[in-house]
């Protein structure tokens, strides 16, 4: 919560908050999914890197207690945006990833599929993870109401204006998702 942390002491940070205004704190995705969120009743506000590690581990709902316990916030009163992201049709993972969200208090039935043999070199088949389902499933899972979570439908996989590390290569640019007070 203080201006001007430099670029090496951010390294490796996936969730920022802050109520200062005039402060834009963001985070740089290249198909993990960025999360906003905002308390417009404590005026506080954060921004959340959620890989497949993070959205497991359930960072989004870290970061609203986070915010509860500095700022006061009220979870019912955030208001959260899910933003462009690796859709559920592109994000074909291994069997054991897929194991590890089926043992992480996931609803199964709306965050997972299973869709044959995964053919080589191509996103058809295998084992599908719902990441923004999952990000939407913590959020609510620890008092976000569902009327104040905005999902974006863009897949930064299959749409060539945004980045993608599984398109691209890792070593691609990054989307920058930011938030500010005024």
């Amino acid at each position: 919560d203080r201006p001007g942390l430099t670029r090496e002491e951010l390294e490796g940070v996936d969730a920022l908050v802050t109520e200062l205004p005039d402060v834009a704190i963001g985070v740089r995705t290249a198909d993990c999914i960025p999360v906003l969120l905002y308390d417009p009743v404590h005026r506080a506000i954060g921004a959340v890197h959620s890989g497949w590690r993070g959205t497991v581990n359930k960072i989004s709902k870290k970061t609203v207690m986070e915010m509860c316990r500095l700022f006061g916030t009220h979870p019912e009163d955030i208001r959260a945006v899910i933003g462009p992201g690796i859709g559920y049709d592109s994000f074909q993972v291994g069997e054991e990833v897929s194991l590890t969200f089926k043992e992480s208090g996931f609803p199964i039935d709306k965050i997972w599929s299973f869709r044959g043999a995964r053919k080589e070199g191509s996103m058809e088949g295998g084992h599908h993870i719902d990441l923004k389902e999952c990000v939407r499933f913590s959020l609510s899972e620890c008092g976000v109401p569902l009327s104040n979570i905005l999902v974006s439908g863009i897949d930064t996989y299959t749409d060539d204006r945004f980045y993608s590390a599984r398109r691209e290569g890792i070593s691609c640019g990054r989307n920058i998702n930011a938030i500010m007070l005024i």
